[in-house]
């Protein structure tokens, strides 16, 4: 029988691939037809649909096409920030559009400064007298961010606006770890580098608490700022101080208490919102209720092709990684190649860093330090922008930056390196197992994760860190023309908001990623479309793009609105889903590492990934 169920496996195993093969092939011939397929017609008028089913990041990252057919991949669609930006930008000028519309009723977040760029190109529509509306069937932190630099603010009338603020419980795992018998060995300089105290502490270190509730002041100040400017009869501090007092007062209808707290503009389901749309922009003509004339995001983009200038623009966005990578994450070798051909070709005058990243791997970020300051021994004006994390090693990268461009709410920082090795010695001691061997010297079978590690081991590594620390403060202090002392005491791993940040010389300028373009372009004394912003990145493969649209959904299933209390019932589940990610990050990552694993706070939050077999396969085979 076991056998015959292994064959049966194995033939299942076989189906599964040939479908898969399939598929591809499918998607390659689409794909195919598609780069050769004249840009899409548009209506000749109508509504711009800023549909945001998913979350706003700096660069998609790429899935696993196995994952994605498997249903492994990401649950939820993610949207490139400048392409937001863009689509809004032209919508402001172009005569077709007569109204933007935000729909965010499955908006799952961003980072605080990617959704402030994205209330500014809001803002410009809104000043250029055409209309911005935005509906929900429920306002959370992220999305109510962005609504509130619409003109009209819609709010199901069964929905709620609910405000949290930053901040949210972290798993400690030193209780854990001794009742299993693992041992945790850290190595790190800065003492409120707080990455390793989850694996040495069942609680956090004062430092990090006072450093910790520092920044998400510091963030909630920036948010409350944002929202208020853009909306200032927003009673927010009242509302969110206590909400059960705006609810009683309302009697318990929170759709009522948003209104009257001034956070909504109108109480309505999607028909009633839809024909406000239509008396704007016009119906279809299917005679659905409420269907207006829409022109999507994709093929409105489609249709408005990206323009290439003379200003480069490396993305630097995720993870900072050894060797190669695709889009969403930093690979040293991925970048320093992308950026070392565009230079070969001689059509870049100025170059700006666009980072978005909590850091990763010291030689990794050293790589593409090293690939930048070859840009700059050319004569090449370097510019940093700053999105809503650029911390660790996502600061390294931004050291031969001339001037740093940032936002009142980046997370930026951290300038600490740390490393952890966890050995089983206890572990196996409770097994009734033990280990014995020989050695030639002292580094022999060194990390020794069966007995411990050796007292120089130990040193070797805390000699590393703390010389990998020292260049980086020096880094710093020759980048930033500040003292190596000066730069050790702002330092010491401490994580810090763009604001506090500017005044402490870490960040030069406030500004969006255009304003940094715009300056970049001024030193180079480019004009016209020589100003233009040319992307260096590497896109996802077109077939790949296309599988990952066709099956990938957003957190709620198909086009489910999902309500503020589910999102809050699922927060558990994604702060579990980070921590693990986090975990695993730290016990898989280098062993010298310039991370920020405090910057989550500032991170968009992830429906799960599902785990299975398909998934095991798509790493194995490197799909």
């Amino acid at each position: 029988m076991r056998v015959l169920g292994g064959l049966w496996k194995l033939l299942v195993g076989v189906k599964d691939a040939l479908a898969l093969l399939l598929l591809l092939i499918f998607f390659g011939f689409l794909s195919a037809l598609l780069s050769v397929r004249p840009n899409p017609k548009l209506p000749t008028s109508g509504a711009l649909l800023v549909r945001l089913n998913g979350t706003l990041v700096e660069q998609p990252s790429e899935a696993s096409p196995l994952a994605l057919v498997s249903g492994d991949g990401p649950a939820t669609r993610e949207f490139r920030l400048r392409d937001v930006v863009r689509a809004m930008q032209l919508g402001a000028k172009d005569p077709a559009v007569k109204a933007v519309v935000l729909d965010l009723d499955s908006f799952v977040g961003g980072g605080q400064a990617a959704i402030a760029a994205a209330g500014q190109a809001a803002d410009m529509v809104r000043g250029s007298g055409k209309p911005v509306l935005a509906y929900a069937t429920g306002y959370s932190d992220d999305s109510y961010q962005l609504a509130a630099h619409a003109s009209e603010v819609w709010l199901n009338p069964l929905g709620a606006v609910l405000l949290t603020g930053p901040g949210a419980p972290q798993l400690y795992y030193k209780g854990l770890l001794d009742k299993i018998g693992v041992t945790t060995h850290v190595y790190r300089v800065g003492k409120f580098k707080s990455a390793i105290e989850p694996y040495t502490r069942t609680d956090q270190s004062p430092e990090a608490r006072a450093a910790n509730q520092a920044l998400v002041d510091a963030l909630w100040g920036s948010w409350q700022q944002d929202v208020t400017q853009a909306r200032p009869r927003a009673q927010v501090a009242t509302y969110s101080a206590d909400p059960n007092a705006a609810l009683t007062a309302a009697a318990g209808d929170s759709g009522q208490a948003a209104l009257r707290a001034g956070l909504v503009d109108k109480l309505g389901d999607r028909i009633a919102f839809g024909q406000r749309v239509i008396a704007l922009a016009g119906a279809d003509g299917t005679g659905q209720p409420g269907a207006f004339t829409t022109l999507s995001l994709d093929r409105y983009l489609a249709a408005h092709p990206e323009q290439a200038g003379s200003v480069g623009v490396l993305t630097i966005a995720g993870e900072i990684v050894d060797g190669t990578t695709g889009p969403g994450k930093a690979g040293g070798e991925t970048i320093a190649r992308l950026l070392g051909e565009e230079l070969g070709k001689r059509r870049i005058k100025a170059l700006v860093v666009r980072v978005d990243s909590p850091g990763g791997s010291v030689t990794a970020s050293e790589r593409i330090r090293s690939a930048i300051l070859a840009a700059r021994g050319r004569g090449i004006p370097v510019v940093v922008s700053m999105g809503s994390v650029a911390a660790s090693g996502g600061y390294w990268v931004s050291t031969p930056g001339a001037t740093i461009f940032a936002e009142p709410s980046t997370i930026t920082g951290s300038i600490g390196v740390f490393g952890i090795i966890p050995t089983f010695a206890g572990s196996l001691q409770k097994l009734g197992l033990s280990a014995d061997g020989v050695a030639t010297t002292p580094l022999s079978g060194q990390p020794d994760v069966y007995r411990g590690t050796s007292p120089a081991f130990d040193a070797l590594i805390q000699t590393g860190i703390q010389s990998v620390y020292g260049r980086f403060v020096g880094l710093v202090a020759q980048s930033r023309r500040l003292s190596p002392q000066r730069v050790d005491e702002i330092g010491q791993g401490r994580v810090w908001a763009g604001g506090v940040a500017r005044q402490i010389g870490l960040v030069d300028r406030f500004g969006t990623l255009d304003d940094a373009v715009a300056f970049a372009a001024g030193l180079a004394k480019l004009k016209g479309a020589d100003a233009r912003p040319r992307w260096i990145e590497q896109d996802a493969a077109s077939w790949k793009t296309l599988l990952r649209d066709f099956t990938q959904k957003d957190q709620a299933g198909g086009d489910a609105a999902v309500d503020p209390w589910t999102r809050i019932a699922h927060r558990p589940q994604e702060l579990l889903a980070r921590a693990l990610v986090d975990a695993q990050a730290l016990a898989y990552g280098p062993a010298i590492q310039v991370r920020c694993i405090e910057c989550g706070a500032a991170e968009p939050a992830q429906a799960p990934t599902r785990t299975g077999l398909t998934a095991l396969l798509a790493r194995q085979f490197g799909l």
